[in-house]
């Protein structure tokens, strides 16, 4: 597969001092490996965006440091801010051509499912990503799933469905569902649906008098 290429600048900088390159639109990060010192770098903001973007966690990318070679190394993982959402620190993992690695792959899903076309059936994806393992050589960036399989409600594809290269293992369970059809829900479910969240405000009000009742008669 094609790798990608990336610089990158060393840092010093670590711990809280690492908020002042956020701000001055650097994203901290680290390189690590199997025998291999670790490297704090950083990369700008928008060009790491862009590389998640391309790479994603399942492609190579060849990394430089100023004017040094570092290598094979790929997106091992990466932080957010729980509120922004931006990037806030990411991890590379220096690779070797001749050990196999563990990483995630993204599913693509394409085509129409003639369930939900058809007969009005709810697909509901459960992943985006499953785990593999195999050499560097034989990364896959992406998996494609064929929706138009899905032909009957209650239809799934499993990991176990998924067909890929002998080259590559699928670490998930077998057994694991991927995408499935729900049959449409009846006019019953939903009238049940919007009536229980009044339900459930009446339980928890119901809940709360009889709390402060007692609390009352413990102070009396």
């Amino acid at each position: 597969m094609d790798k990608i290429e990336i610089s990158a600048d060393s840092r010093e900088i670590k711990g809280k001092g690492t908020k002042n390159l956020l701000k001055e639109g650097f994203v901290p990060g680290v390189v690590y490996g199997h025998k291999f010192d670790n490297l704090l770098i950083q990369i700008g903001k928008k060009e790491f965006s862009a590389l998640l973007k391309s790479a994603g966690e399942s492609s190579l990318i060849d990394l430089k440091i100023g004017d040094k070679e570092i290598g094979n190394v790929i997106i091992k993982d990466y932080d957010r801010d729980p509120e922004s959402g931006a990037i806030i620190h990411f991890d590379l993992h220096k690779i070797k051509m001749s050990e196999k690695i563990i990483t995630n792959v993204n599913l693509t899903f394409v085509g129409e499912s003639p369930a939900v076309k058809n007969d009005g059936g709810i697909l509901v994806t459960v992943r985006d990503q499953i785990e593999i393992k195999c050499l560097p050589k034989d990364l896959i960036q992406e998996i494609e799933i064929d929706l138009s399989k899905l032909e009957n409600l209650d239809d799934v594809i499993r990991i176990k469905d998924l067909k890929l290269s002998d080259t590559v293992e699928i670490l998930d369970e077998d057994e694991g569902v991927v995408v499935s059809i729900t049959p449409p829900r009846t006019d019953k479910e939903m009238e049940d649906l919007e009536e229980k969240p009044e339900e459930s405000i009446e339980k928890v009000e119901g809940a709360m008098k009889e709390e402060a009742a007692v609390k009352e008669e413990v102070k009396k």
